[in-house]
């Protein structure tokens, strides 16, 4: 779901939203997601199409959200399912809307993507099940603007139409930074030991376990968190999925960046530098700095459409942020806040 704001950004929340139209609560609404598979070959930009028998159409890999399923899992599954080839998500695209034959609401939620490399992100996933010859029986390449005439339905040329202008743009080769606020911790009247062990509740280990598939989405390689227990427990399962170390920082507690909001700052700085697709695990009082270090890297709309008031993010939340490089240094193109679904 996008919400936009009057400047004209859009910024993404990315959860499941439930079977109602929460404009009238009696519509049944059908979530499903799917990706626009992107390459550049010769200088010429070329996106993925699938041909499914059973309607003999050409459409974009998509599919419907598994009870449980976060919108952005669902995208990089279903893109699996449907090319054999895992992908990396990268920034959002126009979704769209329709009536099914049945007289449900349809929603289909995407994101550009690339075919994923070799790395720590591919070992938090599934393994890559056969394409069902059934379901798709052809899967092609072609340049955009043949994909435009390819595509049977018309409806299907909007996202490609945002894909070329991000692309024209510079904005279409991102890598992710990622902003997590750690999951429900043990409150500090219940705690009487050292605040930087206070752990984390059996929800909060739930939130911590449902962030791993969402990270594999967006291809993260590389974590850095909090020393305290709270951040470093709510990152380890992904830590062992991915078979990573975690880079461990003093400056991201909620004491050290009391001290010195400047080195939190610096951290942030090069992250955003590094073009690793990282995840950084912190706390609620060091959230304001690290937005307004993003900010500053940040298109205008987007910088207007990041978390402006305190929590920032509640417990177990993710902020994907979508860094693109230039001569001019990083930039912030895209931003979604991820809500992970607990099952």
């Amino acid at each position: 779901m996008s919400v936009t704001s009057p400047t004209g950004s859009r910024f993404w929340v990315r959860g499941t939203t439930g079977v109602s139209d929460p404009a009238t609560d009696k519509t049944a609404v059908i979530e499903s997601a799917g990706a626009l598979v992107w390459r550049v070959r010769k200088d010429k930009l070329q996106v993925q199409l699938i041909h499914r028998p059973r309607y003999d159409d050409w459409s974009w890999p998509k599919g419907k959200l598994d009870p449980g399923e976060t919108l952005p899992v669902t995208a990089a599954r279903e893109v699996v399912e449907e090319t054999g080839r895992p992908v990396v998500l990268g920034v959002p695209l126009p979704g769209l809307q329709y009536l099914t034959p049945e007289g449900a609401v349809k929603r289909v939620h995407y994101w550009a993507a690339t075919r994923a490399e070799d790395g720590p992100s591919l070992a938090a996933r599934a393994p890559v099940p056969p394409v069902n010859p059934g379901e798709i029986d052809d899967c092609r390449w072609f340049s955009v603007d043949k994909a435009a005439e390819k595509l049977t339905r018309a409806a299907d040329r909007i996202p490609l139409a945002a894909l070329v202008e991000e692309y024209e743009h510079g904005r279409l080769a991102t890598k992710a930074l990622v902003v997590a606020r750690h999951g429900k911790a043990l409150s500090r009247n219940n705690w009487h030991g050292n605040e930087t062990d206070r752990p984390l509740t059996p929800t909060g280990h739930a939130q911590s376990v449902a962030l791993v598939p969402v990270l594999a989405a967006f291809g993260i390689d590389a974590v850095m968190t909090s020393q305290w227990r709270r951040c470093a427990d709510t990152i380890e399962p992904y830590t062992r999925a991915a078979g990573l170390v975690p880079i461990s920082s003093e400056h991201l507690s909620e004491v050290d960046h009391e001290r010195s909001p400047s080195r939190v700052a610096a951290v942030i700085r090069t992250l955003l530098e590094s073009g690793t697709p990282t995840v950084l695990c912190t706390h609620r009082p060091v959230l304001p700095t690290v937005l307004d270090v993003l900010g500053q890297h940040s298109r205008r709309a987007v910088a207007a459409a990041l978390p402006t008031k305190d929590p920032f993010l509640e417990p177990g939340e993710a902020l994907v942020t979508h860094v693109a490089q230039s001569s001019k240094g990083p930039r912030v193109v895209g931003v979604e806040l991820i809500r992970p679904t607990l099952h």
